[in-house]
């Protein structure tokens, strides 16, 4: 007997599958951004956490963070958070890396898209104390270079302050990012006011890196490097010869 040829299924047009596509047939985490906000305060890396006033991890301190709006882009929802629970807009932010590992969240699946955020000092201290919610606080890094790895926070007033998920992990991670830029991207530009002196540069690199920096040589790459301009102002009302003000002389990376 002879066999009847089938006939070719006709294509579904996209409409239609997305139509009749159910997403719930694939379960689906949840996905959260949290910022590392950095800044270098009295020669220390500082940044601002909050306090958790529900579990899980109640009374441990956190990062700015938040769900992420379905109609929202993984660097919208961080510039919200920041500026929702910081006080701050308009600042360098950079997304940092995905933290996703299946049990960072005791309450169920979910995935965080950390971003750290680069702000100077002046901004740093107006927004702690203009916040009700988020504390300044300072970042002890027990490891050198590039080595990376968690990294432990303390109070003004020098009280350890116990974080809670992985946030140890995240801001570990900016530290190390932030370390591995320095040499090749200007982002230590980002910690000063716009007009700064070659010394208050210098401190940023030595917060940064967590070491002193021979002075000559700094100077002499960083004169080199382009980045500078000099505004041909000086320092007022200081009690030593004014130095020299200097500006970054690119588009800011904002």
């Amino acid at each position: 007997m002879r066999r009847r040829s089938k006939r070719p299924t006709r294509p579904v047009s996209e409409a239609a599958f997305l139509a009749a596509y159910d997403p719930r047939s694939f379960e689906r985490p949840s996905v959260a951004v949290d910022v590392a906000l950095i800044s270098a305060l009295g020669g220390k890396l500082s940044t601002l956490v909050l306090e958790r006033t529900e579990h899980p991890f109640r009374g441990r301190f956190v990062l700015p963070g938040g769900f992420l709006g379905m109609k929202e882009s993984p660097e919208c929802a961080a510039s919200r958070v920041l500026e929702s629970k910081c006080g701050l807009s308009g600042v360098f932010l950079e997304q940092l890396y995905t933290f996703g590992s299946p049990d960072r969240d005791p309450r169920t699946r979910v995935l965080s898209v950390a971003h750290y955020a680069l702000v100077d000092h002046a901004r740093f201290t107006d927004a702690a104390a203009r916040s009700k919610s988020a504390a300044p606080a300072y970042i002890e890094v027990p490891w050198e270079g590039e080595t990376g790895g968690p990294v432990e926070i303390q109070g003004m007033t020098g009280k350890p302050l116990p974080l809670g998920f992985d946030h140890a992990d995240i801001l570990g991670m900016a530290v190390k990012r932030l370390r591995g830029k320095l040499n090749y991207a200007p982002i230590g530009f980002q910690l000063l006011p716009r007009k700064f002196t070659l010394l208050a540069l210098q401190r940023v690199h030595e917060t940064i890196f967590g070491r002193p920096l021979n002075k000559d040589s700094f100077r002499r790459r960083m004169l080199a490097s382009g980045d500078l301009k000099a505004t041909g102002e000086s320092q007022k009302d200081v009690d030593h010869r004014p130095a020299e003000l200097y500006r970054f002389s690119r588009r800011s990376a904002v």
